[in-house]
């Protein structure tokens, strides 16, 4: 079971977002490459990046975008673990800029609800290895534009819509639960793993060890890893801890194989 640290950025500051509402903002520090070494010195294998300002606009070349490019750049520069990126990814210059630029998995959103084509080209350009499509659902639906927009596409048509793409890799997020410390909502993730046949990270609520535990039989079903934000900023989850659970729980059992 991965467990993939967030790192969200806003106006190049790493922040926090209550169900992604910018009023809701907590800034926890102003240098997200930073942050970024931490969870990689604290055993993180993976980090997960959103651009925040990019999901609400991810048009033009404001303040804010020029501060999350430089941010995104500085950060993927700096530590030696992959790096999937999300939020205002919307054309195929886009994905091939991040890639370009280091980062390991494109994480496409919006663009999977109103442009799939751009997905399928993604997939055959760069492979399902790279690219990543981000299923944030509200009540059962899709949520798209920095979770503000309801697309009307259930999370399962939709799942399933983009494993005919050949996408094999989705983040699921619970919008109502992000930020909120609440718990993730389990029982969605393991039957969209089981109903779709696809590999889940799920994302939303984690908020302490308990969490990650009743993940850890829904790696058979297809639950691959976990995204944690607000737990670990807070400090309700330790990120050693976590994982040593992960480690300990991916062992063999003491005289498992013997005659």
């Amino acid at each position: 079971m991965m467990i993939i640290p967030a790192v969200d950025i806003r106006l190049g500051r790493c922040v926090r977002l209550i169900q992604g509402r910018v009023q809701d903002e907590t800034v926890y520090a102003d240098d997200p490459a930073a942050v970024a070494q931490r969870w990689v010195r604290e055993g993180a294998r993976r980090l997960h990046v959103v651009n925040l300002d990019g999901a609400f606009s991810p048009a033009g070349e404001g303040e804010a975008a020029v501060a999350n490019r430089r941010a995104i750049a500085d950060l993927v520069a700096s530590i030696d673990v992959p790096v999937q990126l999300g939020g205002g990814l919307r054309s195929l210059a886009d994905i091939e800029s991040a890639l370009s630029a280091g980062v390991d998995r494109v994480i496409l959103g919006t663009v999977a609800v109103e442009s799939p084509e751009v997905v399928a080209e993604a997939v055959r350009r760069w492979g399902a290895d790279h690219v990543v499509v981000g299923i944030d659902g509200r009540s059962g639906v899709a949520v798209t534009h920095g979770w503000v927009h309801d697309s009307s596409v259930p999370v399962l048509d939709l799942a399933l819509r983009m494993k005919s793409l050949g996408i094999m890799h989705i983040v699921y997020t619970d919008v109502r639960r992000d930020g909120m410390l609440e718990g993730l909502n389990v029982d969605a993730v393991s039957l969209l793993a089981r109903r779709s046949g696809l590999r889940v990270i799920a994302s939303g609520g984690v908020k302490s060890l308990g969490d990650i535990e009743a993940l850890l039989p829904l790696e058979e079903s297809g639950v691959e890893g976990v995204i944690v934000g607000k737990a670990l900023y807070a400090g309700s989850l330790d990120l050693r801890e976590a994982l040593d659970m992960c480690e300990r729980a991916e062992r063999p059992s003491a005289g498992q194989g013997e005659a």
